[in-house]
Formats: C-alpha cells, structure tokens, sequence
C-alpha cells in the first residue's frame, strides 16, 4: 500500500496552480473541469512525476473551510514537503516574495520552516539528515 494522492483545500484553484508549479515547482498533472467552477486539478514534484498527486481541492465545504482556517490561526502547517535544504528553498522563496511564518528552525536533526502559500493553508518544509 501507498499514498498515491493527498489534498490541500484553496481558495482559488487558479491561484493554486500558479503558486504551487511557478513558485514552489511542482508540474501540473491532472485538469479536468468538473462543473462550472470546480476542476480535478493535481500536481506532482518533477523528481517523481508518477509519484503522489497532490489534489488542489476547492476549500468551498464549510468543514474544509473551518478546518483550514483553524489550522491557519493556530500556526499548524496543513501539509509538509521535503527539500534538500531548508535553508536554501527559504531564501530562494523569500526572493520570489513568499511569506514565512516560521524561519527555518532546527530541532533535533530535522530543519523546518513554515510558509504561506497564498491560497488558505500553511505549509512546512523540512529537510532530514542524509
């Protein structure tokens, strides 16, 4: 058995698509229109494109809105992604204008940061020892 997807909610699934392939990198997988307003939009990372799709979901439930913005005000990151160095994706997403609510932190042998990915959610990113 494996994660083979997994969802952020958002508020603009447009918007999502922009920030998570422009910004953070990741390539578009799946776009297919369901209704007037809502898509079965994905992403995957460029390392592994049959890897786990992470589905940009509308966030128009009231459940997936309450639980998003609750998250969001206690500071808890919705989802994690792993990079190489923490330190460097932070400096290279602060130049692209990225806002961070947490630095990269280290804790024990795992560095973290925490960013604001413009569409509703916090997302962590962590680098592990090799």
């Amino acid at each position: 058995m494996k994660i083979h997807l997994t969802s952020v909610f958002v508020d603009d699934q447009t918007a999502a698509l922009r920030f998570y392939t422009e910004v953070l990198g990741f390539v578009k997988k799946y776009d297919v229109p369901l209704g007037p307003d809502h898509r079965w939009l994905t992403v995957v990372s460029p390392e592994d494109p049959e890897g786990t799709q992470l589905l940009l979901e509308p966030s128009t439930h009231p459940a997936a809105r309450t639980y998003r913005d609750t998250l969001v005000a206690e500071g808890i990151p919705l989802a994690q992604f792993a990079v190489p160095d923490v330190e460097a994706e932070h400096a290279r997403l602060v130049s692209l204008g990225v806002r961070f609510t947490q630095p990269p932190v280290a804790a024990g042998p795992v560095t973290t940061a925490v960013l604001d990915d413009t569409c509703g959610n916090l997302i962590q990113l962590s680098t592990e020892p090799s």
